[in-house]
């Protein structure tokens, strides 16, 4: 399986150290340097495909302005056959190169033929890694960052399995601390104020055990009314609150 992106990237490293001979061969550039820099994507399309700096880092070496060098490697640059369609030179010396036809049609070639498998590599082979992400919050409502964590920790997961690595997904264990004890206190506070609002609960209820629920439900409130009132209601009919353990 062929890494298309690997494979434009190390190719322009190839007609770069071809037109740089070329250039020394002429006595335009002096011969005898190692080609230095970087081979990346740009962040801005505008700028090409992919970006060279090695007129930058070489024009110490060859007492050279890097424009002049830059100028001199795209004089001597040969596209033809290439996955590239058009260089430029752009800035202080950076070589800009164009993805031409031939990549792309190898690529959808690529797709093609590996079906489900293509974007499969072996890299991380022999590897085991856990990715460990977030899971809903049992204290709190559901929302968006519970939805978008999952997902990009999963993605993230898969990602990293097909380039073959034994990877295990886990949750963040988050239902077992002090958030948890706070929010079984707050589950209790809120079954004791459900019955206290129901007309003619109060009259069972002492003002001590008023006082024992806590002012703040820690999440408890929002979260639980709907599975509390039907524990709360008969509890109040029944004179007052109990233990919500003995109900359920």
């Amino acid at each position: 399986m062929t890494n298309m992106t690997e494979a434009a990237k190390k190719q322009v490293s190839e007609l770069i150290e071809k037109a740089y001979r070329r250039a020394a061969e002429m006595g335009v550039l002096p011969a005898g340097i190692e080609l230095k820099g970087t081979v990346e994507i740009p962040k801005d399309t505008a700028n090409g495909d992919w970006a060279a700096s090695c007129a930058m880092a070489a024009a110490r070496d060859m007492r050279l302005p890097p424009r002049k060098i830059a100028d001199a490697l795209l004089e001597n640059l040969e596209l033809e056959g290439s996955y590239f369609s058009k260089a430029e030179v752009a800035g202080p010396g950076f070589l800009n190169f164009r993805l031409g036809d031939r990549w792309f049609s190898e690529l959808i070639a690529g797709i093609e033929r590996d079906g489900g498998d293509y974007g499969r590599g072996d890299s991380l082979s022999g590897q085991k890694i856990m990715v460990e992400f977030v899971s809903a919050n049992p204290t709190g409502p559901m929302h968006m960052g519970n939805a978008r964590g999952g997902v990009l920790g999963d993605a993230l997961a898969e990602i990293l399995s097909r380039e073959g690595a034994e990877v295990s997904r886990e949750f963040y264990v988050n239902d077992a601390g002090n958030q948890i004890e706070k929010f079984a206190k707050s589950i209790d506070a809120r079954y004791r104020q459900l019955i206290l609002g129901y007309k003619g609960a109060c009259r069972e209820v002492s003002l001590r055990e008023r006082r024992r629920i806590p002012r703040q439900t820690g999440g408890g409130a929002s979260l639980c009314d709907g599975c509390l009132r039907p524990f709360a209601e008969p509890a109040a009919n029944e004179g007052g609150p109990q233990p919500l353990r003995d109900r359920v």
